[in-house]
């Protein structure tokens, strides 16, 4: 027998919160990634830079840090999805079977 640990609406919630941050976190680290101006302002970037090519530089790794934590933040999402699906799965195999 296999461990059920959260209930069929638990899990539900879980699918669909797990749905909508996937969606939102890929979409976020494609457009970190493609550099929109727009999120610059949520580039954590130093007081003072010696030239302007530091800045550039600085501003380069701040999109790619920031694309690369969206994305990993979206595969622990799909883990939370397949641990849900799995759950509801679960829950639903045994309400059919009582």
């Amino acid at each position: 027998m296999a461990c059920k640990f959260c209930g069929p609406k638990l899990s539900l919630c879980g699918l669909v919160l797990s749905v909508w941050g996937i969606i939102q976190l890929t979409l976020m680290g494609v457009f970190y990634y493609i550099r929109a101006v727009a999120l610059l302002e949520d580039i954590p970037l130093g007081e003072k830079h010696g030239s302007i090519d530091e800045f550039v530089a600085e501003v380069e790794h701040g999109y790619n840090q920031n694309a690369l934590n969206c994305w990993i933040a979206a595969l622990l999402y799909v883990i939370t999805l397949v641990i849900s699906g799995h759950q509801f799965w679960m829950n639903n195999r045994s309400s059919v079977s009582m």
